[in-house]
């Protein structure tokens, strides 16, 4: 799995040497996002949070995934929902679950687990999401440089987490 992982990451990296010159991550309209955890334990709930390195979990408040989050009133999860993830060194990133190229709020990608890529079940384009920010690796996305929407995590007024936009 590692090798077929760095491959993977070898490629993103000629690509983006040879590609377009630019990454356009705006295509998915802005959209709030405030998912809070206040404490390390909210963070690391298995299936909820993200407990280190190549960890993901999604939040759709809509159809209440995770069902282990306790959504409030202030909660938003974005355009499509939110795929947060702990990159290969552990750090965490968010991205808007919807696709790029299909611009709809129900076509998310997911996480295909053999590969740790982000991959859209429509147009099949693939994100790398645990080393690269988001940028495309293949399909139409990567044909026209179109990214995931990222989305701010970190710390502030006293919760342990917070992701926003």
């Amino acid at each position: 799995m590692l090798k077929k992982f760095l491959s993977l990451v070898v490629a993103a990296a000629v690509l983006s040497c040879i590609g377009c010159d630019r990454l356009d991550d705006q295509r998915i309209p802005p959209a709030p996002v405030y998912i809070a955890f206040n404490t390390v334990g909210e963070w690391t709930i298995p299936g909820v949070g993200v407990g280190g390195a190549m960890d993901y979990s999604r939040f759709i408040k809509e159809e209440r995934i995770p069902s282990g989050y306790h959504y409030t009133a202030i909660s938003a999860t974005g355009f499509g929902g939110v795929l947060l993830v702990c990159d290969v060194n552990g750090n965490p990133t968010a991205f808007d679950l919807a696709c790029p190229v299909e611009c709809k709020r129900n076509i998310r990608v997911k996480i295909d687990t053999k590969a740790m890529v982000a991959e859209c079940p429509d147009c099949h384009s693939t994100y790398d999401v645990f080393s690269l920010g988001g940028h495309p690796l293949s399909g139409p996305a990567a044909q026209d440089g179109f990214g995931l929407r990222r989305y701010n995590v970190g710390s502030a007024n006293g919760l342990y987490m917070l992701v926003s936009n």
